[in-house]
């Protein structure tokens, strides 16, 4: 089978409290569009992507998972086989900001160590923000995870979430971690709808370094019909024929499952 009939599968699990915007935010990234009033998801909803990575097929499935604690023993059987996950919190939520350590807890509970990052949604409505942008930072240093304001209504940052998830996962089993080195201090961008705002905040420092995304392709993992070191990821990439023709999906759209 050649190389480009393969692509790479990613399963990634989108949890938080409920009403913080997980349903609207697979809907604006996967379809495109912005519907202010949902309902409350029950159990578990589903939405696919076809995207490219440095000249890679990526197919990510995202799990939309219900907020309340009720759907506990349902969602949590979704987690399994999930290789990233997004943990969202409401920019007007205190609860939901302080349950992100929890959520990681449950997540991991049931996969171990995978690629994650935070989320504040409804940036949009900073005036009216129970959480200070400093603390939201601390947490994210903290618990070691890239951290994105977004604005779904917006659309501001929703994409950027999902890539950075993709790149993360391919660089666990495309590339090899170098010896442990200094790196640079946290970087912090800026977003568009509060210059003084600052919308992601990277990793902490203290992870290893490794090689850069350019060199993606150019250094696969050694053998991919098995699974790589546990140490960097516990799971092996997800796979499926194309059988040498170009999906319908790769021009970005989605369809309900």
């Amino acid at each position: 089978m050649r190389e480009e009939e393969i692509e790479t599968a990613i399963k990634v699990v989108v949890v938080g409290n409920g009403a913080v915007g997980k349903s609207s935010m697979i809907q604006r990234y996967c379809k495109g569009v912005f519907t202010k009033d949902y309902k409350k998801t029950i159990g578990v909803d589903f939405l696919e992507r076809q995207i490219e990575v440095n000249n890679e097929e990526v197919r990510l499935m995202l799990w939309d998972t219900a907020g309340q604690e009720e759907f506990d023993a349902i969602t949590k059987a979704y987690y399994r086989g999930a290789q990233a996950c997004v943990l969202a919190f409401s920019t007007v939520d205190r609860d939901s900001f302080e349950a992100i350590e929890s959520w990681k807890k449950k997540v991991e509970d049931e996969v171990g160590e995978i690629g994650m990052v935070i989320v504040q949604n409804k940036i949009d409505l900073i005036d009216d923000a129970v959480v200070e942008p400093e603390e939201a930072e601390d947490l994210a240093r903290r618990l070691q995870l890239r951290f994105y304001r977004t604005s779904v209504k917006d659309n501001l940052n929703v994409d950027e979430v999902f890539m950075y998830l993709a790149e993360k996962y391919l660089f666990q089993i495309n590339c090899e971690v170098e010896e442990p080195m200094e790196v640079p201090k946290v970087s912090i961008g800026y977003g568009l709808l509060n210059p003084g705002l600052n919308n992601h905040v990277n990793e902490d420092d203290s992870k290893p370094k490794v090689k850069s995304i350019s060199k993606l392709n150019k250094k696969k993992h050694k053998n991919l019909s098995s699974p790589p070191d546990e140490g960097n990821i516990k799971l092996r990439p997800s796979k499926q024929r194309t059988r040498g023709k170009k999906s319908v999906l790769q021009t970005a759209k989605c369809v309900i499952l």
